[in-house]
């Protein structure tokens, strides 16, 4: 096993909840406020495994089953993901598609259990949740088939290596287009404005908060963990696309995926900070764009 590429993926477990902390501190910033410390997730995180948990005696097994498979999936996607030119630990040819597979699952038991509370408010934002994710994983595919036919590799560590053919010139064009497409797609995955807003309490606008509403405890700090880590694997996605060079050194290349983890984390931030939330029939026209932009650039690449 390469050791930089495990010292990668203790990153992604460790790391994840600073992104978190680092949005809601620029979110601050632009509000003129001093705000939560960066580690306040980590916080939030400990409390939340040191609550009892309340379940409802309307649910089944599937209430509990559903935060420890997501939070579990989302985990092993992680050895999947390049980081910092380092291979993923877990390699082999088409593995893209096992990822892109295992965000649905996630997805899947997620609103499995939100099903499973029997609230109407839950089953409403499971249905939205799954109405948008129908428009946004063909985004993720035309995306990486875009990269793949650019570069003839199924993997996603071959596509990010750094002998990759996205150095050549002639794929700024098509690389920016499918950056802004998996920025999108990455604002929507991960339940963020303008897509949903994470911070709201008004169930009626709610999409993922709503299908949690019921959960407490370890189980929702198993929840907000597992979104902390799908924020982490879509980020390292969006940055090997946007950053598809190497220095060489396995250090300097972690250190620059690091700035540029958070970098993306002080991009949200600011996306949150200027904009305002869509409205939910706006939702499905953003996420068709994005898929444009992707469809454009594979076929941009198609011809190159």
């Amino acid at each position: 096993m390469n050791p930089s590429s495990l010292l990668c993926l203790l990153a992604a477990w460790t790391l994840s909840p600073l992104l978190l902390g680092i949005i809601n501190r620029t979110k601050a910033v632009f509000a003129g406020r001093r705000g939560s410390p960066l580690l306040q997730p980590y916080h939030d995180l400990l409390k939340l495994f040191r609550k009892d948990l309340v379940i409802s005696r309307t649910t089944t097994w599937v209430f509990v089953a559903g935060p420890l498979a997501g939070c579990a999936i989302l985990g092993m996607s992680t050895f999947l993901i390049p980081f910092g030119g380092s291979p993923s630990i877990l390699r082999f040819s088409g593995d893209m598609i096992l990822f892109a597979y295992l965000l649905g699952l996630a997805r899947f038991m997620t609103v499995l259990a939100a099903l499973d509370t029997g609230s109407s408010f839950e089953g409403m934002g499971a249905s939205r949740e799954v109405q948008f994710s129908a428009l946004a994983e063909p985004t993720l595919f035309l995306a990486l088939a875009g990269l793949t036919l650019s570069t003839g590799e199924l993997s996603l560590s071959g596509l990010f290596s750094a002998n990759s053919t996205l150095h050549r010139g002639g794929m700024a064009v098509p690389l920016a287009l499918i950056a802004v497409a998996l920025f999108i797609l990455f604002l929507a995955e991960n339940a963020r404005i303008p897509v949903d807003d994470p911070n709201t309490h008004l169930e009626l606008t709610m999409i993922h908060e709503v299908m949690v509403l019921d959960h407490s405890g370890p189980l929702l700090g198993l929840i907000q963990y597992g979104a902390a880590l799908k924020l982490w694997v879509l980020g390292a996605i969006l940055w090997n696309t946007l950053w598809p060079f190497s220095t060489g050194h396995n250090g300097a290349d972690a250190g620059i995926a690091l700035v540029g983890m958070m970098g993306l984390a002080v991009g949200v931030g600011v996306v949150e900070s200027v904009m305002a939330r869509l409205r939910l029939l706006r939702v499905p026209a953003l996420l068709t764009g994005a898929g444009a932009l992707a469809l454009i650039s594979l076929i941009f690449i198609a011809r190159l």
